[in-house]
């Protein structure tokens, strides 16, 4: 649950600190140093005008997260196409509300003023709570857009799910 909308993940991909040239911890600077722990805090960053937003995932002081790509809005339809209209100029079908990471921020509401949130606490705006066991196909690939480390299959999604990005490789990723 984020800011009155209800998202099931579909589409991730991990980052692992400093053994990691695409990632932000791959030298840890004051920006990445959430990256460092507790797990558990959201990592929250803009680029290209957009937020994205992240779950710390190692332990205390071994910098790794998750980057949350896509998901499916399973409640909150009518908020979160209000924030993707806002910013669009027209609010995208129900299965492209979340896809993508920009897209799945702005339609939770996620911003930085949400940095660092304890995401299994009760407290705040943003929580991740375990949904009903799957047992779907999941995939895994290449991560999209990641200029260095391009060819590791990092990145896990439920295959076939409509609400998963679409890849595009890093045009000047190595080969």
């Amino acid at each position: 649950m984020s800011h009155g909308v209800t998202l099931r993940i579909t589409e991730v991909e991990a980052y692992a600190g400093p053994l990691d040239p695409a990632s932000h911890a791959f030298r840890r600077t004051p920006r990445s140093a959430i990256m460092y722990g507790p797990p558990g805090r959201l990592y929250v960053y803009r680029i290209h005008g957009h937020h994205c937003a992240n779950v710390v995932t190692g332990v205390d002081g071994q910098a790794s997260a998750v980057l949350l790509r896509a998901g499916e809005v399973i409640d909150g339809v009518a908020t979160a196409r209000e924030r993707r209209a806002a910013v669009r100029g027209g609010a995208p079908q129900v299965a492209a509300l979340a896809r993508g990471p920009g897209n799945l921020a702005r339609a939770a509401g996620i911003t930085t003023a949400d940095l660092g949130t304890d995401l299994f606490g009760s407290d705040g705006d943003v929580r991740l709570c375990d949904g009903p066991p799957g047992g779907l196909p999941v995939s895994t690939g290449p991560r999209v857009g990641v200029r260095h480390a391009a060819e590791n299959a990092w990145r896990y999604w439920i295959t076939d799910d409509p609400t998963v990005s679409a890849y595009r490789r890093h045009p000047r990723a190595g080969r």
